[in-house]
Formats: C-alpha cells, sequence, structure tokens
C-alpha cells in the first residue's frame, strides 16, 4: 500500500516541473515586445511608419532620365543580388549600419560591400531612437560601426533616418525643441567625426508634428524624403528641393526604392562633396 500511495504525488510534481520549464522556455524565447504587438528593438526600417501614417498614393512616372534610381535595404533583405539591382537599372544604395547604441546590421557588409563591387555608389544610415540615448552618442556608434565616410567618389555621406517610432510614441516622448536639439547634437558629431554633413531621412508629416516643422537644416544638411505617392508633395520645413524620394517599399527585387533628383553626375558630386 505504501507503495501505491507514493506513486502519483511524484507523477504529480514531475509533471508540474516539466510544466514550469515549458512555461520559462516559452518565455525564454518570445521577447515582451513581440507579445505585445511591438516590434522587437533593431527590426526598424527606413520608411517602417510610411504606409500606415501616410498610405500610398500611386507611384511616380518611370524612366525620368532626369533623375537616379536607388534602393535602400537592411536585415530584412538578407543577402542582396546585387548584380539583379545592377541590371535593372539601380545605379546606388544605401545599408542599414546601426540602430540606437544596441544594433548593428548583421548583414552590412554583404550588402555595402557588394554594392560597391558591382558598381554602385553606396552608403549607410543610422535608424535613430531619441528616446534611448542621445544624438552625439548615437552618431559616434554609427561612424564606429560602418556609418563613416571615404573620399574615393563612391561612398555617400551618412543618413540620419528619423522617423516615427515602431517601438512607441511617434515623437519618443520629446517636445518639438527637444527634438530638434536631439537631430542637431547627432548631425554636429556626425560631421566632426567625417567631414560631412549627414543626409536627413524623414517624412513631411512627421518632421512637421515632432519638430515643429523645423527649417534650421535645409542650408546645410540634403533632404531624403519618404512619400509612397505619385509626387513628392510637400517638403519639410527649410526643403525647396529633395535629394532623395522614397516613392515605393514594393519596388521590385529587394528593398525600398527611390529616386535620386538628377542624373548619375549628380549622385557621385554629393559622394564627392
Amino acid at each position: 500500500m505504501p507503495v501505491l500511495r507514493s506513486g502519483p504525488a511524484p507523477a504529480r510534481r514531475l509533471a508540474a516541473v516539466t510544466g514550469m520549464l515549458l512555461a520559462a522556455f516559452s518565455l525564454l524565447f518570445t521577447s515582451p515586445a513581440s507579445a505585445a504587438g511591438t516590434p522587437a528593438r533593431g527590426s526598424a526600417t527606413m520608411g517602417m511608419g510610411v504606409l500606415a501614417h501616410d498610405g500610398a498614393k500611386g507611384t511616380p512616372t518611370t524612366g525620368d532620365a532626369s533623375q537616379t534610381e536607388g534602393v535602400d535595404v537592411s536585415s530584412h533583405q538578407g543577402n542582396v543580388a546585387w548584380s539583379t539591382l545592377w541590371n535593372s537599372g539601380v545605379k546606388w544604395a544605401y545599408t542599414k549600419a546601426t540602430e540606437g547604441t544596441y544594433y548593428t546590421n548583421p548583414y552590412f557588409a554583404q550588402q555595402y560591400n557588394g554594392s560597391y563591387d558591382v558598381g554602385m555608389i553606396r552608403g549607410a544610415y543610422h535608424f535613430a531612437t531619441p528616446d534611448t540615448t542621445g544624438g552625439a552618442t548615437q552618431a559616434n556608434y554609427f561612424v564606429d560601426h560602418g556609418g563613416g565616410w571615404s573620399a574615393d567618389g563612391r561612398t555617400l555621406p551618412g543618413v540620419l533616418d528619423i522617423e516615427w517610432n515602431p517601438y512607441g510614441a511617434s515623437c519618443y516622448g520629446k517636445s518639438q525643441s527637444a527634438m530638434v536639439t536631439w537631430i542637431r547634437d547627432f548631425l554636429d558629431q556626425y560631421k566632426a567625426r567625417t567631414g560631412r554633413d549627414a543626409v536627413i531621412y524623414t517624412a513631411t508629416t512627421w518632421w512637421s508634428s515632432c519638430t515643429g516643422n523645423y527649417s534650421g537644416f535645409a542650408g546645410t544638411n540634403p533632404l531624403w524624403v519618404a512619400r509612397y505617392a505619385s509626387t513628392v508633395g510637400t517638403l519639410p520645413g527649410g526643403w525647396s528641393f529633395y535629394t532623395m524620394w522614397q516613392y515605393t517599399s514594393s519596388g521590385p527585387t529587394v528593398g525600398d526604392h527611390n529616386k535620386f533628383n538628377g542624373a548619375l553626375d549628380r549622385v557621385v558630386a554629393l559622394a564627392n562633396g
């Protein structure tokens, strides 16, 4: 009888322990952010919020000889078939290098060097998270992890990707004046490290909402504007023209597709500074 009484209790205890281990295992491999429906840190990409906030309203006319086709990629594209893109008419490319001070793109070398190797003019971009660390700190992290500049005629200045926060409040919990200060700190430090003025990538609606449509960077920093429509539309404060335009997130082959506002010689001119 003692043997019969003692049998079920250990079995129940074993089942309970097994259940606890399975639950712990599940929690270990499920990020809290994903469980809550928020993307995991590091997963942000250029234009991640454009469709959600601005929508898509047609695509621009193709085959414009006065503009030059480009692409931007991140870890979401993995190893990119650069020769296919080159043969399709893409002549310049930007690769995500970093985000905040906690993420580097594991595919950066293949993407950054691969675009260069097929003949493209290439550059790197940083996805800003102004709620995690300061602007100058993130500029240093960017430069230290692939975001620098080389005077080789084939390397474009780095890009500050400043747009909707995929992880929380759109303006990262900052006032408009505090956001402008954060951006200025990044830009100043980037120039101090590289000698180049960084390109600013943004969307007009975000810029208006989160910086108060600040116009003070237009005289020094080239604009890369995001708008998925048949025309570029209203530009952010201060800029009378755009340098680059991200016009779709669903272009051929891979990546977001863009138009440089000029022929290929103007892309080269930007690379040369």
